[in-house]
């Protein structure tokens, strides 16, 4: 018998030796709008959704939006906080997740970003870290991906880092953010 996700017990929080995971939460947004504001020149060649910056308001919308998600089980989308010395979540730095889930397979996406001053600090690997364990362990994953334009060489060294194997390039599967045909780098780790 196929347990129901909605009483999986996913925690809301993970905890990495310099970075704390959060799931969404309800008042985030005006938080969440300042650090995709500071962050746009960095994430536009890459992410659909931030191609402006977002009002406190519609940033609070998508932070509901994701808590629903989460309580549903449908996408775990959690931000990442520097860990302060107390193991309090400190300083928000961006965004992670578990994203387009197949229960039935028990296969998860992962997807990151950061804010540029925090870039290449350890703490993106770190999540994907958390992530994959969270994954592979609580969560029974057979297969964990990361999909990036092959050209976003930040993203692909993360998933390198983190074990994940180049599967192949996809050719034309998606479209930029300027509308054109673009390529998807396929990494992959798998259970076992």
């Amino acid at each position: 018998m196929t347990i129901d996700p909605v009483l999986i017990d996913v925690p809301g929080r993970l905890d990495g030796e310099r970075t704390v995971l959060l799931a969404p939460h309800a008042g985030l947004g005006a938080e969440m709008a300042v650090v995709i504001g500071q962050s746009l020149s960095h994430l536009r060649p890459w992410m659909p959704w931030a191609q402006e910056a977002p009002t406190a308001e519609a940033a609070e919308l998508v932070v509901r939006r994701m808590q629903a998600d989460f309580i549903a089980r449908r996408d775990l989308c959690f931000q990442i906080y520097a860990r302060r010395a107390d193991g309090s979540p400190g300083r928000l730095l961006g965004g992670t997740g578990l994203h387009r889930i197949d229960w039935a397979v028990r296969r998860f996406e992962i997807g990151y970003w950061i804010r540029p001053e925090a870039a290449g600090q350890g703490h993106v690997s770190e999540a994907v870290r958390l992530l994959t364990a969270l994954a592979f362990g609580l969560l029974a994953a057979r297969r964990v991906e990361i999909r990036c334009d092959p050209r976003n060489l930040k993203s692909r060294a993360v998933a390198e880092r983190c074990g994940f194997e180049l599967e192949g390039v996809l050719r034309n599967n998606a479209l930029g953010v300027d509308g054109a045909p673009r390529d998807t780098a396929v990494y992959a780790r798998i259970a076992g």
